[in-house]
């Protein structure tokens, strides 16, 4: 295992922002995994990166940062209806899925496509078109930093929320996740009600579609507006959906009778009394859609995502995300969070 001084991160984050790490290591088998362990005692700074994909480095990062490369996909257990498939972290999401789908397995169809690695599914709780990858996590193996051990999280200990878990808080800097076991169903009930799924599939003549047409769907959706961070950097989604009490939103309503929304469940299981408003359309609405500044800027096609068109510092693309965040906060009292983790 090759333990890198003053590291160029530029190739491991899909914004494509140039900075260094302090330290950097590849964890590319079990034995790196144990080799990785008395590194960790050594510093107080500790970055566990997947595919870079939900990431913004404002500045060089003075700690170590390990990039999680395990790989291996497993059926662990199966009966007639469900069954348990345990994937390794440093699997690629989006390949991860297509391994599901041609196996007929259902439950991650309105998840293709989405950037990064199973490692940062349960951190993000990762989530698109009304569903969310905490509907499937049977359980999280996590190594342990303090001790070296490997422990195993159930789906509740998780702590699951919008685009949360206790891995994004008291649990932050604490654990690198190894594994995630899903539990997949042999008889998909499949979930067009969210964005263009239905609409999509209904222009293509499909009246049953089954779990590959909603993948199909999907693709075709994001690819339609979500640029390719190959071609030109960004982290896909910079910020998460705002969900605002019902009388801010019967409040916004009356003057917005046009703003998108969706009803959101309580805790007690009842909809109607939170409300999920599209940050894209709050953004769009402020007039920051396809806006350039300097060398980043808000994509043509979807204001929700922030781009790097070539030479742009972190810094300047986080400048950019609370110049947008502020004018939000002034026209409609929404405050809005990052969906990507800002260092």
């Amino acid at each position: 295992m090759d333990v890198q001084e003053n590291a160029s991160l530029k190739a491991y984050n899909t914004f494509g922002v140039d900075v260094e790490a302090r330290r950097f290591v590849e964890v590319n088998s079990e034995a790196d995994l144990q080799a990785v362990i008395p590194l960790l005692s050594e510093e107080e700074n500790i970055l566990i990166l997947g595919g870079g994909s939900n990431v913004l480095f404002t500045k060089n990062f003075e700690g170590l940062v390990i990039r999680m490369n395990l790989g291996g996909i497993y059926i662990q257990e199966e009966d007639d209806e469900h069954v348990l498939v345990k994937a390794y972290s440093g699997e690629n999401w989006h390949d991860f899925v297509t391994w599901t789908l041609q196996r007929d397995f259902g439950g991650l169809e309105n998840l293709s496509l989405i950037p990064g690695n199973v490692g940062a599914a349960p951190m993000q709780n990762i989530g698109a078109y009304g569903v969310e990858v905490k509907d499937t996590i049977e359980t999280v193996e996590a190594l342990e930093i303090e001790t070296g051990e490997i422990i195993t999280f159930t789906n509740e200990e998780c702590e699951f929320g919008y685009r949360d878990s206790i891995f994004k808080r008291h649990a932050k800097g604490k654990f690198l996740i190894t594994a995630v076991t899903f539990r997949l169903t042999k008889e998909p009930v499949l979930n067009l009600e969210y964005g263009a799924i239905g609409s999509t599939l209904d222009s293509w003549g499909i009246d049953e579609p089954d779990i590959h047409d909603v993948s199909r769907a999907v693709i075709y959706i994001r690819q339609s507006k979500l640029p390719d961070p190959v071609e030109i950097g960004n982290g896909g989604s910079f910020f998460k959906n705002p969900i605002i009490e019902k009388d801010s939103f019967k409040s916004l309503q009356k003057e917005y009778p046009e703003m998108p929304f969706y009803e959101v469940e309580s805790g007690g299981g009842a909809k109607g009394q939170s409300y999920k408003i599209p940050a894209g359309w709050l953004i769009e609405q402020c007039g920051w859609k396809g806006k350039r500044v300097g060398e980043c800027g808000v994509h043509e096609h979807q204001a929700l995502v922030l781009v790097n068109y070539g030479n742009a510092t972190g810094a300047e693309i986080y400048a950019l995300a609370e110049e947008i965040m502020q004018s939000v906060e002034d026209q409609f009292g929404i405050t809005l969070q990052t969906e990507v983790n800002v260092y």
